[in-house]
Order: C-alpha cells, then sequence, then structure tokens
C-alpha cells in the first residue's frame, strides 16, 4: 500500500480536483484506492455520495491527527492505494498525514497566495528532514493552468521553485471545463457523457498523464520501510505544524 497526501495550506489550490483526478485514474487501472477526505468542506465525500457505486473505492471522513494513523494503518492490506484531501488550512493534521505520506503532492496555481500555502508545507518537509532526520518525498503539481498561455504569476511561481531546487511535475493540470463537471454531475471523468463534457478528450489525455507520472514515484509493492513509518513520533510533527 503506498499512502499519498494531496496538501497546501490554502484553501482553493486544486488538491481536492488533483486528489479526485489520481484515484479515478487509479480505479479506471484496477488499484484499489481508499480517499481520506480530512477536509471539512467534504468536496469529495459529496461528489462520492453522488457517484454510482464503486467497489474498489472506499471513503473515510471526519478524520483528526489521532484517528489518520490508525486508519492508514488499518487499511494497509485491503487497499493499494491510501489518497490523503487535506483541508486548506495549517493544524496537526497536516504533520500527522504528511508523516505517515510515502509521498506529498502540494498543488500550486500561479499566484503568490497559493505559493505562500505550498511553501508552509514545504517548511514543514525540512523541518521533518532537518530535527528528525526524515525525508519524506514531495512534489510540487501546478494546477489550473491555462493550456494556451503562461502568466506573469506563473511564470514567477515556476522561477521560485527552481530557485529552490523543489521537484515540480512534468504533468500540469490544465484548467478545463471538464473537471469542474465531474463534481457538478458526481461521475468519473471517463463517464461523463461526450455532449455534457467540454473537452473531455484533452481532460482525459491529461488525467492520465497525471497518473502515469504519480506512478513513476510511488507504487503499492515499493512504498517506505513501514518499520520506520512505525518509529515515527507524530507528536513531533504536531509540533511543528
Amino acid at each position: 500500500m503506498a499512502v499519498i497526501t494531496f496538501a497546501n495550506t490554502k484553501g482553493g489550490a486544486g488538491k481536492t480536483t488533483a486528489a479526485l483526478l489520481l484515484t479515478t485514474e487509479l480505479l479506471h487501472r484496477n488499484y484499489r484506492v481508499c480517499v481520506i477526505d480530512a477536509d471539512p468542506q467534504r468536496w469529495f465525500s459529496k461528489w462520492y455520495e453522488g457517484a454510482a457505486l464503486m467497489p474498489r473505492l472506499s471513503i473515510e471522513t471526519y478524520v483528526s491527527s489521532t484517528t489518520i494513523q490508525k486508519i492508514v494503518h488499518e487499511r494497509r492490506s485491503q487497499w493499494d492505494f491510501v489518497i490523503v484531501d487535506l483541508p486548506g488550512m495549517q493544524s496537526p493534521l497536516l504533520a500527522s498525514a504528511v508523516g505517515l505520506s510515502d509521498h506529498v503532492l502540494i498543488p500550486i496555481q500561479g499566484s503568490s497566495m497559493d505559493a505562500q500555502g505550498g511553501a508552509q508545507v514545504l517548511d514543514l518537509l525540512r523541518y521533518l528532514d532537518r530535527k528528525a532526520g526524515i525525508r519524506i518525498p514531495h512534489s510540487v503539481i501546478l494546477s489550473r493552468v491555462n493550456p494556451a498561455i503562461t502568466t506573469r504569476s506563473m511564470q514567477a511561481v515556476k522561477r521560485l521553485l527552481a530557485e529552490q531546487e523543489i521537484q515540480v511535475l512534468d504533468t500540469p493540470i490544465a484548467e478545463r471545463a471538464a473537471f469542474r463537471e465531474m463534481f457538478d454531475l458526481n461521475r468519473p471523468l471517463r463517464k461523463l457523457d461526450g455532449a455534457q463534457a467540454t473537452g473531455a478528450e484533452k481532460a482525459i489525455l491529461n488525467a492520465e498523464a497525471l497518473a502515469n507520472e504519480v506512478l513513476t514515484l510511488v507504487q503499492p509493492g515499493t512504498t517506505l520501510d513501514r518499520s520506520l513509518m512505525r518509529r515515527r513520533d507524530l507528536s513531533q510533527y504536531e509540533t511543528a505544524a
């Protein structure tokens, strides 16, 4: 089992969209996925409640920094992936989820506020590396990118990330109507009717490319040593958060 956490302390950065795209693409490839919806807005859970039954998908919600560790350890033999969708705020839950993760994905839009929210997550990861000697793999995903133009704000964000030698996925998440329609219609991207999904074909190619790249970074059979995970003292992460 692999644990992938989507984190940015600013709301509206595209965490839930990215988590839903990756989850539904993994389901399409016959992986078993458990999603921990830790966002108080419960956008992922609301999508799931209105969607058709998906037997290889489970949703856990109303979690805390204490219960998330129990859920992850209980689910590790049942699922190929656990996807954690965190709230857009800084809290002990952020530190706990990051500490349990095999890879942390940080969605950032082309804005200074999003970059600041992502920087708080990156600061936590550096703190864990520096103070506890625990290095958690992580990458930035550029989200809601205009596929036609690159704004000056996005250029500035890319420059900042490059200067800090932060890994950025080659696959950005484009701004597409089909991604919004997934939530409006409570359907996976591939189940949207052609007439309803504007630019659905390009959206599917975007989701495929995202999943392909994530799977080169983490797979169920090549996760972090769980004996190391058990030695992680989550209380120090909560202090860091």
